[in-house]
């Protein structure tokens, strides 16, 4: 028995989520809010990005509108949300519709990956869902799907081209965009990555995996190389106005653009016998406790915080500013840069100090 769009399309109309970015059957979806949610989902959960979706479409109601923000607004909407390269490519792609094709995304995967930000997967996403194109839009739900239905033995990422090829050959001309996001509610809710439910599964006849009995083995992946542990110090300089003393990281590379308090640089053989070296400012610093931990994709970082007071009259060195207490929050931090300022008790928290 072969698998069938119709079968999977059929349980679609049946099971479809309601999503903030997903329009009701029968509506015409909007290439902006499909573009600016994928962009949001990925690797990220829709549990974590509805609340910022709805934010950001709040803040940002078309593409104009996002084109004509300032960059730190557009960040500071962002901040929370991570891998924040996508923030800057998002405001990017936005302000190359406005100026290169008039405020109208392209309707072809090619046209929309002549954009800044926009790869293989969002092309094809926003291709299929927005304009109706029989482009393949392969994440990792769609990848768990077809490696378990056709039983893919290739290792992941190198079995990307071949799962494509699959999604292609059953995609129904007639309704790509519902198929692409049946695959990937079929994938979320169904075929999961523990426990599938497979009984409930529209495919479960033809599912070589399930046939034999593997499917919790599917996909095949190659072992990820382990980043090493990057340490580093972090400065929180705060006056006695209760202003912040702050920086913007470089415009490229990780939390590009981002605010944060100076530290040092992060590296596997930091040591923090010379963290004063480091500091912004020469003065009294005290070393907090614990030391503040976060997972990047590549590596994991530990930051050792120290704190210390200024003056109000303080001026913040070149390339620096200080940041009044009660507009802390319109400043785009990263959750790393959130932990750090936490531990220094910045927030109106009651700082950890080492013992």
């Amino acid at each position: 028995m072969l698998p069938s769009a119709a079968d999977l399309l059929a349980w679609y109309d049946r099971h479809r989520r309601v999503l903030p970015w997903r329009v009701l059957a029968g509506e015409r979806p909007d290439a902006y809010r499909v573009w600016a949610s994928e962009i949001m989902l990925q690797q990220t959960t829709i549990a974590a990005v509805k609340p910022y979706y709805e934010r950001f479409m709040a803040r940002f109601p078309t593409v104009a509108a996002l084109a004509a923000a300032p960059s730190e607004e557009v960040m500071q909407a962002w901040a929370g949300l991570g891998y924040y390269s996508r923030a800057r490519n998002l405001h990017a792609c936005a302000m190359a519709v406005v100026a290169e094709h008039g405020g109208r995304f392209p309707d072809t995967e090619e046209g929309l990956r002549s954009l800044p930000g926009i790869g293989a997967y969002t092309a094809g996403a926003v291709a299929a869902i927005a304009f109706d194109r029989p482009a393949a839009a392969v994440d990792g739900n769609v990848e768990r799907v077809m490696t378990r239905l056709f039983a893919i033995e290739d290792l992941l990422p190198g079995a990307r081209p071949l799962v494509r090829d699959r999604v292609l050959a059953l995609m129904p001309h007639d309704r790509p965009g519902d198929f692409a996001q049946g695959l990937m509610d079929l994938g979320a809710t169904i075929c999961t990555p523990r426990n599938p439910a497979c009984g409930l599964c529209p495919w479960r006849e033809p599912c070589l995996a399930r046939i034999a009995g593997t499917q919790e083995s599917f996909p095949r992946k190659a072992k990820k190389k382990a980043g090493a542990t990057r340490y580093g110090a972090a400065f929180v300089l705060t006056r006695t106005d209760g202003a912040v003393l702050l920086r913007t990281r470089p415009p490229k590379g990780l939390l590009g653009g981002m605010a944060e308090v100076p530290t040092s640089e992060w590296r596997a053989d930091y040591e923090l016998d010379g963290a004063a070296q480091d500091a912004p400012v020469v003065t009294r610093w005290r070393q907090l406790a614990p030391p503040v931990r976060h997972v990047f994709t590549h590596f994991p970082l530990e930051l050792t915080v120290f704190a210390a007071k200024a003056p109000a009259g303080m001026q913040a060195p070149p390339g620096m500013r200080f940041t009044a207490a009660g507009r802390l929050g319109e400043e785009p931090f990263s959750s790393v840069m959130l932990k750090v300022l936490e531990t220094a008790g910045a927030y109106g928290m009651t700082p950890k100090t080492r013992d």
